[in-house]
């Protein structure tokens, strides 16, 4: 039996985890790749079912529908940006600037999948919110509160390269010198209207790093 994927909350419509760095979030394509927090969630609650995805390499709040009911609602939901999601994220150097906006078009990079790349041409539009947390010279690298309006593939970690301050940790995207055990990049605050009786539901994670 796999460890069990921390429950922060759940009721008779959904499920919300903190998702360990690591873990996929659905199955993967092979018999080594069925291990996720799909799965995983789904031995306590049968009638759990994805409604978005995380990143393999990013940890943080991660929401589970319980039936088809739920899962239409929240999917809806999160397409139709009715969702607030809120990341924390170390990225290279030193971030100037209180906060901003990165609107950069995205699309895959075909030749290089699973990696994706700024297409001002064939990209979908892209939108990042980010806020300086802190700098630690020691280091030189920058705290920042990110809130992606979009939810397009790796889109953070694309846009925070594309301004010339990759996420600490990032195989894909950091260069070698921004190495670490793990992406610095953690689901950190998830706000959303319950699927039932619309209250109002606000879910927050510290940052393990």
């Amino acid at each position: 039996m796999p460890d069990a994927v921390p429950v922060l909350y759940a009721d008779d419509s959904l499920v919300v985890v903190d998702k360990p760095a690591g873990l996929l979030a659905v199955p993967g394509r092979g018999e080594q790749r069925q291990d996720c927090v799909a799965a995983r969630v789904q031995c306590r609650f049968p009638d759990a079912l994805v409604v978005h995805r995380l990143d393999q390499a990013t940890s943080g709040l991660m929401v589970l529908a319980r039936g088809a009911d739920a899962q239409r609602t929240l999917s809806r939901a999160f397409a139709e940006r009715r969702v607030a999601k809120h990341y924390t994220a170390i990225v290279g150097g030193l971030l100037v600037g209180a906060a901003g906006t990165i609107e950069l078009p995205l699309a895959a990079d075909w030749p290089n999948r699973p990696r994706q790349q700024v297409d001002a041409v064939h990209g979908k539009a892209s939108i990042t919110h980010w806020r300086v947390l802190g700098y630690d010279a020691a280091v030189d690298t920058t705290r920042v509160e990110l809130e992606p309006l979009t939810g397009r593939s790796h889109q953070l970690r694309v846009h925070l390269q594309a301004i010339g301050h990759p996420i600490v940790g990032d195989v894909l995207y950091a260069p070698p010198a921004l190495a670490a055990p793990r992406l610095m990049l953690h689901a950190s605050g998830l706000a959303l209207l319950h699927p039932y009786d619309a209250r109002r539901l606000n879910f927050s994670s510290v940052a393990p790093f």
